[in-house]
């Protein structure tokens, strides 16, 4: 082990994504105002500027707009982590988050692809949102 990762701090506009994260959950920003879900938490929402957000349950699915295939680690704690790739997802309610995708070679992924989140456990405090690849969801 070459050292302890770095970890996103927790503050008063993310306090309750991380615990819904650590529940198995993604929380979602739904303005009351106007409507509009966001990610990421912060205070206001960024289409209306409006202070009334409510976090509520996210599907956890949606596909890859867009990755990039880590080959040279950016410090010596993800020596260990390469090949990995980072994927832009876009979720099902409309967001879009930065990622990492387990479980996948890096050679196999494709832009458009269904994923869905997995919760990984790092602390008590923190579970980060990872996606792995998802069955396409079927016609009908």
């Amino acid at each position: 082990m070459t050292g302890q990762k770095p970890l996103p701090p927790i503050d008063d506009d993310t306090r309750a994504y991380w615990a819904g994260l650590a529940r198995g959950e993604l929380l979602l920003q739904h303005c009351r105002a106007c409507g509009h879900v966001q990610f990421y938490q912060r205070a206001l929402c960024g289409r209306c500027l409006s202070p009334s957000l409510d976090p509520r349950p996210a599907s956890g699915r949606g596909s890859i707009y867009s990755f990039s295939t880590v080959h040279r680690p950016p410090s010596a704690e993800f020596k260990d982590d390469v090949p990995y790739t980072v994927v832009l997802v876009e979720l099902s309610e409309g967001p879009r988050m930065i990622s990492t995708l387990v479980d996948t070679p890096p050679e196999t992924v494709r832009i458009g692809q269904p994923v869905e989140i997995v919760y990984d456990r790092v602390t008590p405090e923190i579970t980060l949102p990872r996606f792995r690849r998802a069955a396409a969801p079927t016609a009908g």
